[in-house]
């Protein structure tokens, strides 16, 4: 029975360190073939925070993948590209614009992963006529939305909403739920994280997943040695009694 105890322990204890190592480095995903989450992205309560900025916190919305910005709000992950860094986002509004108009990415680790030109929103009470594009999504009967470049003069029939720096202004030929939504970023902490490139970031991730590997054999080994002593001090006990039970018996014999 000894024996059975010892061997339970023994597998019982390569489990946990398994279990220990594959959770230090496996990466995760929110449904099947979503994008794969793993440093410096991370999900709350499914991955460890570690030195990860909050950032760069994502979370599980109905299978898909999300990521929320206080200026805007939720914005799917459409797929993330860690050698280049891009984050691919996709408006589940479809409506990028809007997007541009109110993401304030300066208190993020994010900025657009295309250049950027300076833009001027304009709220229009009549239509313009070409090149001027409305934009559908944030327009109405009444009032008319349009993006121009700042230098241009301001129709009279048109109020200035807001000049922002964004990558694109709007085209109907080539605007959808995706068009300019790709975000690059800036590691934290760079005192802490060498900048020799994402690679050496994972690189760091894959040595705490062996590092955790390697302690758990060394915990499997002396748990190993430790129920291996206490076997062997059992069996001298025993050795021990019984040869006082023979004595006792050869002296009443005699």
């Amino acid at each position: 029975m000894e024996s059975i105890f010892l061997v339970m322990i023994f597998l019982s204890s390569i489990f946990i360190a398994t279990e220990a190592y594959r959770s230090s480095s496996r990466t995760i995903q929110c449904s099947h073939g979503g994008p794969e989450i793993q440093f410096p992205f991370w999900v709350k309560f499914r991955q460890p925070h570690g030195c990860n900025s909050s950032g760069f916190e994502l979370f599980c919305r109905e299978n898909a993948t999300a990521i929320r910005f206080p200026s805007h709000g939720d914005l799917l992950v459409k797929s993330i590209l860690y050698d280049s860094r891009k984050l691919n986002l996709i408006d589940p509004k479809s409506c990028v614009h809007e997007v541009f108009l109110n993401l304030n990415l300066s208190l993020t680790p994010f900025h657009y992963y295309y250049a950027v030109r300076n833009y001027t929103y304009l709220n229009c009470s009549a239509p313009l006529s070409n090149p001027f594009k409305e934009i559908p999504c944030l327009s109405g009967a009444r009032f008319h939305v349009y993006t121009v470049e700042s230098s241009l003069p301001m129709p009279g029939s048109c109020k200035k909403i807001k000049t922002v720096a964004i990558p694109f202004s709007y085209s109907p030929y080539i605007s959808d739920n995706t068009f300019g939504l790709g975000l690059t970023w800036d590691l934290p902490d760079r005192e802490r994280f060498t900048s020799k490139g994402h690679h050496h970031i994972l690189s760091i991730g894959r040595g705490n997943g062996k590092a955790v590997l390697s302690i758990g054999i060394i915990v499997v080994a002396l748990v190993v040695l430790v129920s291996i002593t206490i076997y062997r001090s059992r069996e001298m006990q025993k050795l021990k009694k019984e040869q006082k039970l023979e004595a006792h018996k050869l002296l009443a014999d005699s």
